[in-house]
């Protein structure tokens, strides 16, 4: 139960999915639950094109009824102001209440800017005259560089504001320039719990609004009836190019030299009709237009690495296809450790667990909730009770991929090298240090 203080918000924070318990209300700033007509919940999101376009959204009360970003390319001091553009933005409404909570309304804005130039540096910010967010300054990637560098986190999920906070902040700190943060579901721990969003977007902070995100949603994204979180396609604003009906929950992301696509894991779990569509999907934007580099996220692991837990069905309809595709890597979550491997692609005995050569998949945490460790040999490197993030880089013909504690410690390594047949071979650089088991 809420009650309602002059500047708090205090709320019973027990869940049965929680891995544990308080025996006390917590006190939030009620700012992180109500919104006010200064712009907050500011998000950068990656387009179908982002070395060209930038997605842009936030949130006000409903007393603002219309809103703007204003942007121009960045300059060393302040005579940007004298060349700002300005576009009008998309105004939704939504209203949410979890259960006992007070209800929250609010007015949701989404804006794109689009033809800005790959490698250029801008400013830009979102609101009205009413109240405007601060500058925020982002760089375009360079497609004529050939490089590109992002984060990817497992699920953050619970406790948001105290324990996850630390995960991207110490992931920012470690690599600020990477172009986008990719999150593989399960953000949050209730679907339509507003409080737990706004915990997910103070912990990131400018953050969100800096560097551009990608999100696939997970389990805990979903309530009964296979219901997506009504704030996810208004706080969000990701690409429409999937399945019809899986808008910004299935999509592809194109950059020069790499294509990263997002798969609705839950709907190919629940849904005999979106799963194939997925797969049919999937198999054609992949034979009609490759990139040298393949990454492909969803919430579900093909491979799991707690014990008890296989999600065989994805797999044996969805692993195919990554095999036919020679898919380089898969990014994962849900399970709540860590594993990496690779499992040989081939068309036939597509759940035999074959380390040879092939995908690599891996499964991370990046919140505090965790889960036993399996001893599946499909992993080369694994840990328990690790909170971690991974930095990828792809330049040329070699994808680097390292995973960090949340102590900024290197905790697994590796490099995928492509020879000139589309072949990877794998370079583990795994650090002289115990796993955490």
């Amino acid at each position: 139960m809420y009650v309602r203080g002059a500047d708090a918000e205090y709320y019973d924070y027990n869940e049965e999915h929680h891995g544990h318990t308080h025996g006390h209300a917590v006190a939030l700033p009620s700012t992180l639950l109500f919104p006010k007509p200064e712009p907050d919940r500011v998000i950068l999101n990656l387009s179908e094109m982002p070395e060209t376009c930038l997605a842009v959204n936030w949130r006000t009360d409903t007393t603002v009824v219309a809103g703007f970003v204003e942007y121009a390319v960045a300059t060393a001091g302040p005579e940007f102001r004298d060349k700002v553009m300005r576009l009008p933005a998309q105004r939704e409404y939504l209203q949410v209440r979890r259960e006992e909570e007070p209800i929250v309304t609010a007015h949701y804005f989404s804006g794109r800017l689009e033809k800005l130039t790959p490698g250029e540096q801008y400013v830009y910010r979102v609101g009205s005259e009413a109240a405007w967010s601060e500058w925020f300054q982002v760089r375009m990637p360079d497609a004529a560089h050939n490089k590109i560098s992002f984060l990817y986190f497992g699920d953050a999920q619970n406790d948001l504001k105290s324990m996850w906070s630390r995960v991207i902040r110490e992931a920012y700190k470690t690599v600020p320039q990477v172009d986008f943060m990719l999150h593989a579901g399960d953000l949050i721990n209730r679907f339509d719990r507003d409080v737990e969003w706004g915990e997910w977007f103070y912990a990131g902070s400018y953050i969100h609004a800096t560097v551009p995100s990608m999100m696939t949603p997970g389990n805990h994204e979903y309530g009964k009836g296979v219901q997506l979180s009504p704030q996810w396609r208004r706080q969000f604003n990701l690409p429409r190019n999937g399945p019809k009906g899986l808008e910004e929950t299935c999509y592809a992301v194109n950059y020069k030299n790499l294509k990263v696509i997002s798969l609705d894991a839950e709907q190919i779990d629940e849904s005999t009709v979106y799963r194939e569509q997925q797969a049919v999907w999937l198999d054609s934007v992949l034979t009609h237009d490759p990139r040298p580099w393949t990454a492909i996220t969803f919430h579900y692991p093909v491979f799991s690495t707690s014990p008890n837990r296989d999600n065989e069905n994805l797999r044996n309809h969805f692993k195919p296809i990554f095999d036919k595709h020679r898919v380089d890597i898969v990014l994962q979550g849900h399970d709540h450790a860590y594993g990496r491997g690779m499992v040989k692609n081939v068309p036939t005995g597509y759940s035999v667990k074959d380390k040879t050569s092939g995908t690599v998949y891996v499964v991370s945490v990046s919140g505090p909730k965790m889960y036993e460790l399996s001893n599946d040999p499909w992993m080369q490197r694994k840990a328990r009770n690790t909170q971690l993030f991974q930095i990828i880089s792809i330049e040329g013909n070699t994808l680097s991929f390292g995973s960090y504690t949340a102590r900024g410690e290197l905790y697994d390594a590796f490099d995928l090298v492509k020879s000139k047949k589309g072949v990877n071979a794998l370079v583990n650089r795994i650090p002289d240090t115990p796993e955490r088991l």
